[in-house]
C-alpha cells in the first residue's frame, strides 16, 4: 500500500441527522430507477464529507453491503424462490468471474496512489452513467450466444464487473443486470434478482481484501457514521422504490447520468 494512502483515518464529525439525510437522499435516487445507489454515495463520501479515495471506497462497500442485505428478502419476495433457485447456474458463471476479480480489484485499488484512485473511479462512474442510459432507454435484448460462447462470456463479465465493483465499493447491479439480459436472456425483474444473488458474495470477497491493510481501519474509526448513512440509505431506497415509474425515465435517467459525470469531472480533478 503506498504512503498516501496510510495515513490516519479520518473521523466524521457530521451531525447524525446530516449523514441519516445524504443516505435517504442518495437511497431514494437509487430506489427510483431500481438500484442502491452506491454510485451516486461515493462522491459524496468524498466531495461533502471529506475521505480520501480509499477510505470512501470502503464505507462505501459496507454501506453497499447493508443495502442489498435489506434489499435481499423484498428481491426474493417481488419474484419467487424457486424461479431465481431454477437459475442458479447464471449466478454460478457470473461468480466464478466476479469473486477473482473483486479479490484483484481491492488488491489494485489498496496499491494505487490517491491521484490515480481519483482517476480511475471518475473513469469507472462515467463507465456507471453509460450503462445506466442503456439499460433504461434502451430495449435490451439476448445476444443468442450458444453455450460454448456463453460460459467463459459470463466468467469474463463477472471478472470485469467484480474489478469495478471492488474499486468503487459498489454492489455492481449497474452492469449485472444488462449482463444477464444480454448473455442469459432473462428479463429485467429476474434479473435483477439474480444480480444481487451475484453481489453479495462478490462484495464479501472485496471486504476480506480490504480487511488485510491498515486502510480498513476507516470503517472502525467511522463506524457510527457509517451505521447512520446505511440506514438513511436502506430507508430512501424503500421509498424511493415506492415511487419507481412515478418520474418519467426519459427525464430522470439523463438527469442521473448527468449528475454522475459532472461527479467524475470533480473527482478527475481531485487531488
Amino acid at each position: 500500500m503506498t504512503t498516501d494512502q496510510s495515513l490516519v483515518p479520518l473521523r466524521a464529525t457530521h451531525s447524525a441527522p446530516v449523514v441519516f439525510g445524504a443516505g435517504g437522499a442518495i437511497g431514494g435516487l437509487g430506489g427510483m430507477i431500481g438500484l442502491g445507489g452506491a454510485e451516486f454515495r461515493l462522491p459524496l463520501l468524498i466531495g461533502l464529507f471529506g475521505f480520501a479515495a480509499l477510505s470512501a471506497v470502503i464505507l462505501n462497500k459496507a454501506m453497499s453491503l447493508v443495502v442489498v442485505l435489506v434489499a435481499l428478502p423484498a428481491r426474493l419476495a417481488a419474484v419467487p424462490v424457486a424461479e431465481v433457485a431454477a437459475r442458479w447456474p447464471i449466478a454460478v458463471n457470473l461468480l466464478a468471474g466476479s469473486l477473482l476479480g473483486a479479490w484483484a480489484g481491492a488488491s489494485w485499488a489498496v496499491r494505487m496512489r490517491s491521484s490515480t484512485l481519483y482517476k480511475v473511479l471518475a473513469a469507472l462512474m462515467v463507465l456507471m452513467a453509460a450503462a445506466l442510459v442503456l439499460t433504461h432507454t434502451s430495449a435490451l435484448g439476448s445476444l443468442s450466444l450458444p453455450l460454448r460462447a456463453q460460459v467463459p462470456a459470463g466468467v469474463v463479465a463477472g471478472f470485469g464487473i467484480g474489478i469495478v465493483a471492488a474499486i468503487m465499493g459498489v454492489a455492481g447491479g449497474e452492469l449485472l443486470i444488462p449482463t444477464i439480459v444480454l448473455l442469459f436472456d432473462q428479463d429485467i425483474k429476474t434479473a435483477g434478482s439474480l444480480s444481487l444473488l451475484v453481489s453479495l458474495p462478490t462484495m464479501l470477497v472485496a471486504f476480506a481484501r480490504y480487511s488485510r491493510d491498515g486502510s480498513f481501519a476507516v470503517l472502525g474509526a467511522n463506524l457510527r457514521f457509517t451505521l447512520v448513512m446505511a440506514a438513511g440509505s436502506s430507508v430512501g431506497a424503500v421509498l424511493g422504490g415506492m415511487l419507481l415509474g412515478v418520474f418519467p425515465s426519459l427525464v430522470l435517467i439523463p438527469l442521473l447520468a448527468v449528475i454522475l459525470v459532472v461527479s467524475a469531472i470533480k473527482l478527475a480533478r481531485h487531488s
